[in-house]
């Protein structure tokens, strides 16, 4: 039985459609050869070009994704295709556009060459950037697919740039007939596996490690200005502890992890953040001041933590969404949404696994761990959203809601990452504490039954409905129950009482002013901008809106100081009011103080802990 919200699965073949089936065995066969030019350097433009031996007589049809996966959002990489043109034995031959994504080449006989350009200038890590500095793509973005021949082997040959750039190549794509940077030929056996690859290119710095035998490697790119500003020595022993202990969670007994080797490609930008899982790669972008430099000392600061953590949550997608995946993602749609209701399971038990390694590894202290776990609390708390979306529905409506916020995500959404991510910790904690097993059983079960290159129902994906039987499989426990009520409900999740039960104590703090008057403020200075204002709070009732500018409260001059100022000596049902310019004029606006919210958690640990309580702390946190 499904949830309501699976959706309607249609017939698709290769992860495109059912034309998607090469024509004939020739076809199946035969390669397409890419070749990527980096000329326009200035210009952020890519160069390509197809050739294609046998295209279809009846005239060659071409498409490119509308998303990636990892990142749930329909983003439409054809807007930056400025050019197609083809030719068939040296005779031009007219190209039609068919739709957003899709191209027809008039019919042809002999081998056709396509040419087209790409602008890349996205920062991001989900489409390409080209620029003097560096290059980098997904095939997503800059290969147009050839319909019929998604099965068939494709071949990309990249050029370096002009003299005098000294840049190197840093990919997983197989290597077929490449020189000492890494320009040269590459080749992958269909157009999926192609996508799953993304290409750095730069001045290179190259932290190599072996994690269980396998080979790894962090590939900075900006090299000429951080030699010697980057720990190279810490940054890989740190990162080797994360991966071996994430390969070991999975296959305690071979410790073999699930690819040939493992490459972590990192663009530093000034302040920069984001990451995007691959099979056996992630792209990542974090700021510069985040790595580790050699004189830290023994903590390199938060920063670099939370680097580790970005990279240990790209990390674990290597098994969770990548091999083991849902039913909906099995294999992948590229021209259209994907709708499942599991984003939950996939981003927010890797969210949960992420801050974990690093405090398993010991790569952070108990302490760090429940102030990141108290952060996700106190964020939650925060979000009203959470009372009206349940955790399904938010991963349902990822594709329309969550890649696209504004001034009223807070109230009308919630993350499953960050919700996802309590959730898991919730589920762990309740097996422990039943003694019934824990999560890591969970997730080695779901490894073996569908992430594994021999699991049996690797090629279906997980369902909708799946995890509740593998729970029990796994554990001995029912928990029908509890997904009814956290995944598919909206109960608040009982994490103070799961905590107190492993030692760990939940403080209620007091509300910053703008927290307790519900409203988010930019600007440190006088008249600040506000960005959200939270349902049911004073704010609201007082009638502030995203987008006024906050002049005066109480008739003070505003400014956050001021607002703080203001709140510790305020008492709840006095009259507050507002003056805020609001499209070119000035309003005056007012409501009484509301009660003092709940204000941020912190989580300590009990230092004297019942024995079953630091038995079950000790198993969990080792602390």
């Amino acid at each position: 039985m499904t949830s309501a919200n699976t959706p309607a699965r249609s017939a698709r073949a290769t992860g495109t459609s059912r034309a998607a089936a090469p024509r004939s065995a020739a076809a199946a066969s035969a390669a397409l050869r890419y070749r990527v030019r980096m000329q326009q350097l200035h210009a952020h433009v890519f160069d390509v070009e197809l050739e294609l031996d046998h295209p279809d007589p009846a005239g060659q049809e071409l498409w490119l994704p509308v998303w990636i996966p990892g990142s749930y959002l329909v983003r439409e990489f054809a807007r930056h295709v400025l050019q197609v043109q083809a030719q068939c034995d040296g005779e031009e031959l007219a190209v039609r556009k068919t739709a957003k994504n899709r191209w027809r080449v008039a019919p042809c006989s002999g081998r056709l060459l396509l040419r087209w350009s790409v602008y890349a200038h996205d920062p991001s890590v989900r489409t390409a950037w080209l620029d003097p500095s560096r290059g980098f793509f997904n095939a997503s973005s800059l290969l147009l697919a050839a319909s019929g021949f998604e099965s068939a082997t494709h071949e990309v040959r990249i050029e370096p740039p002009p003299a005098p750039l000294r840049w190197s190549v840093a990919t997983t794509l197989p290597a077929r007939k490449v020189d000492a940077r890494g320009f040269g030929v590459y080749a992958a056996p269909g157009y999926q596996q192609l996508i799953d690859h993304p290409v750095s290119c730069g001045e290179q710095l190259r932290v190599a490690f072996r994690a269980c035998g396998t080979p790894h490697a962090m590939v900075i790119e900006h090299a000429s200005r951080l030699r010697g500003q980057v720990d190279e020595r810490r940054l890989g022993s740190d990162l080797k502890r994360i991966c071996e202990a994430q390969i070991a969670l999975f296959e305690p007994e071979t410790r073999r992890a699930p690819f040939r080797s493992y490459a972590f490609l990192l663009a530093p930008s000034p302040q920069g953040w984001g990451g995007l899982e691959h099979a056996d790669s992630s792209a990542l972008i974090c700021a510069e001041a985040d790595l580790p430099h050699p004189r830290d000392g023994a903590d390199a600061g938060a920063g670099y933590r939370r680097l580790l953590g970005l990279c240990s949550h790209e990390y674990f997608h290597a098994w969770n969404v990548k091999r083991i995946r849902p039913q909906a993602l099995t294999p992948p749609d590229l021209q259209r949404e994907n709708l499942t209701g599991l984003l939950w399971l996939f981003e927010g038990f890797t969210s949960y696994y992420d801050d974990l390694m690093l405090r398993r590894t010991g790569l952070i202290s108990a302490e760090q761990y429940l102030q990141l776990v108290g952060d996700a609390m106190r964020a939650v708390q925060a979000t009203p959203g959470r009372q009206l979306q349940s955790l399904d529905e938010a991963s349902f409506d990822a594709w329309i809601k969550f890649y696209r916020p504004d001034e009223n995500t807070p109230n009308a959404t919630v993350s499953y990452y960050t919700l996802g991510g309590l959730f898991a910790l919730a589920l762990d904690l309740h097996l422990r504490s039943r003694g019934k097993g824990c999560l890591d059983d969970v997730m080695r079960l779901l490894w073996q039954r569908y992430g594994r290159a021999d699991a049996p129902l690797r090629e279906q994906g997980v369902a909708e409905d799946a995890l509740p039987a593998l729970v029990r499989e796994a554990c001995g426990l029912d928990v029908r129950a509890w997904f009814r009520r956290h995944v598919h409900g909206r109960q608040e999740l009982p994490l103070a009482r799961l905590l107190a039960g492993f030692g760990v104590r939940c403080e209620q703090g007091a509300p910053e002013a703008p927290d307790a008057l519900g409203m988010r403020l930019d600007g440190q200075g006088s008249w600040p901008v506000l960005r959200y204002v939270r349902s049911g709070s004073w704010a609201e009732q007082a009638g502030l809106c995203a987008g006024d500018v906050l002049v005066a409260v109480n008739e003070q001059q505003a400014s956050q100081a001021a607002l703080a100022r203001a709140y510790r000596r305020a008492e709840p049902g006095q009259p507050w009011s507002a003056h805020v310019m609001r499209d070119g004029r000035l309003l005056s606006l007012g409501a009484a103080l509301p009660r003092a919210p709940a204000g941020p958690l912190r989580l300590q640990l009990n230092q004297r802990p019942s024995a079953q309580a630091l038995r079950l702390r000790r198993a969990w946190l080792g602390a």
